[in-house]
C-alpha cells in the first residue's frame, strides 16, 4: 500500500476508537421533586440521559423509585421496568409514563412478553402508586412497588423512550445502540446500579465492526482503485503500481471480511433486530469483493483475447465496490450514531480521496492527449 495512503487509514482508525467515548452530564445527586421526596439512592445511567432514584424496604419488600428521561420526542414515552426472569425487554414488567388523550400524564402497567404492540395488563409485583409529571423537556416517573420475592435484593432493570404514541398505545422505540443497551442489574440494598453484563460487549463489537468496515470499504479500497487508475499512466510506476494496487486491495479485502464476520455474529445475537439494507448490501460486497479477488487468478495476458473482456469485468466490480462501500458506511453510521466530528471526518477524507482522483484525472488526461498528439505528429512526419 502506498505509505501516505497507509497513513491516512492508520490515523483515521486510531481516531475512530475513540468514536464512543462518553461525554459528561449532569448528575442525579443535584436532582430535586416537587413533592419533596427523598431516597436512598441515586444512579446516572449509563444511556438515554436517564437516571433513577430509588429506597427499598427490605422488611416489607416495598421499593420506591424516581425515573427520569427525556423522551424520544415531546409527545412521546419513558418506561422502567423489572425482568424477573431475564435481562432484556422480552419478559420485562414495565411501567410506561406519558401523556393522556386530557393531556395530563399516566403510568400504565405492561408485561411485555413479546417484541409487538403493547397491551395494557397486570405485572409481577403489586403497584401500590404511581403518577409521572413532565417539564423541563424530561418525564419524571414516581411509583411504589411490591416486589413478590422477600429477600430478593438484587434486580434486572431495563429503561427506555419512545418517540410517540397512538390511541392510548405506546408505538415501539427505535433500536440505536443506546435503545437496545438500556438494560442492567440494580442492588437494591448497597445503591449500584450496573450495566447488563452483554451491553459492554456488544457495543465493543458494534465499535470494532464499525471501524474495521471504515477502513477497509471506505478508505483503502478507494485509495486503491486511485493507485491503479492513476499511477499506471506514468511508465516510471510499472510495475511498483500492480504490486501496490494488489497489496492495498488485498489488505482492504482481509480487514472488510473481519468486519463483516463481526457484523454476521452481532446479527446473530440480536435477535429481531435487522438493519436490512446495512446488511443486503454489506452481503453483496463480500461477495462481490471475493470474485474480485479470484481476478487475480483470471487475468490473462495482455495481448490475450480475452483481456478486454476481463478489464471490463474487473473495472466493473470494482467500481461497484467503491459506491456500494461508501453507502453502508454511511448507512452504518446512522445505525451508530457517533458523534457527528466523526462523521464529518470520514466526509472530509472522502473528499481528500475524491480531489485527489480529480486532479489525477486531469493530469492524466493530459498526458493522453500530449502522448495521442505526438504519436499523430510522428505518423505524419514518417509520411
Amino acid at each position: 500500500m502506498e505509505p501516505s495512503s497507509l497513513s491516512l487509514a492508520t490515523l483515521f482508525l486510531l481516531a475512530a476508537v475513540s468514536l464512543f467515548s462518553p461525554s459528561d452530564s449532569a448528575t442525579c445527586t443535584s436532582q430535586t421533586f416537587t413533592n419533596n421526596k427523598l431516597y436512598a439512592f441515586c444512579n446516572d445511567l449509563p444511556f438515554l440521559n436517564s437516571y433513577l432514584h430509588w429506597s427499598y424496604d427490605s422488611a416489607q419488600s416495598t421499593l420506591s423509585i424516581a425515573f427520569i428521561a427525556p423522551p424520544a420526542r415531546p409527545d412521546g414515552w419513558v418506561s422502567w421496568a423489572i425482568n424477573p426472569t431475564s435481562t432484556g425487554m422480552v419478559g420485562s414488567q414495565a411501567l410506561i409514563a406519558f401523556r393522556d388523550a386530557k393531556g395530563g400524564m399516566t403510568v400504565k402497567t405492561y408485561n411485555v412478553s413479546v417484541y409487538g404492540p403493547l397491551t395494557e395488563s397486570k405485572v409481577w409485583y403489586e403497584v401500590k402508586e404511581s403518577t409521572a409529571e413532565f417539564s423541563g423537556g424530561l418525564i419524571r416517573l414516581f411509583a411504589t412497588l411490591v416486589l413478590p420475592e422477600k429477600g430478593k435484593t438484587t434486580v434486572n432493570h431495563v429503561w427506555q423512550v419512545g418517540p410517540s404514541v397512538t390511541g392510548g398505545v405506546p408505538d415501539k422505540h427505535e433500536f440505536q445502540p443506546a435503545n437496545l443497551n438500556s438494560k442492567g442489574n440494580l442492588d437494591l440494598l448497597r445503591g449500584q446500579s450496573g450495566g447488563a453484563s452483554g451491553g459492554d460487549s456488544r457495543t465493543q463489537k458494534r465499535n470494532i465492526h464499525g471501524i474495521l468496515n471504515v477502513v477497509s470499504w471506505g478508505i483503502m479500497f478507494p485509495t486503491g482503485i486511485i493507485i491503479a487508475r492513476y499511477l499506471r499512466t506514468f511508465p516510471s510506476a510499472d510495475p511498483a503500481w500492480f504490486y501496490l494496487h494488489i497489496s492495498c486491495q488485498v489488505s482492504a479485502y482481509a480487514i472488510g471480511v473481519a468486519g463483516w464476520a463481526t457484523g454476521l455474529k452481532l446479527g446473530s445475537e440480536s435477535k429481531g433486530v435487522t438493519y436490512y439494507n446495512h446488511r443486503n448490501i454489506g452481503i453483496a460486497l463480500f461477495a462481490l469483493a471475493t470474485v474480485q479477488i479470484f481476478a487475480l487468478l483470471l487475468r490473462p495476458n495482455k495481448d490475450h483475447k480475452y483481456r478486454f473482456y476481463w478489464n471490463i469485468y474487473h473495472h466493473g466490480v470494482g467500481y461497484a465496490i467503491l459506491t456500494l462501500g461508501i453507502i453502508n458506511v454511511f448507512k452504518g453510521l446512522n445505525i451508530l450514531q457517533p458523534e457527528q466530528k466523526w462523521r464529518d471526518a470520514y466526509i472530509i477524507v472522502i473528499a481528500v480521496l475524491g480531489g485527489i482522483a480529480a486532479l489525477l484525472e486531469a493530469i492524466t488526461w493530459t498526458i493522453a492527449l500530449r502522448r495521442k498528439r505526438k504519436t499523430k505528429n510522428d505518423k505524419s512526419t514518417k509520411a
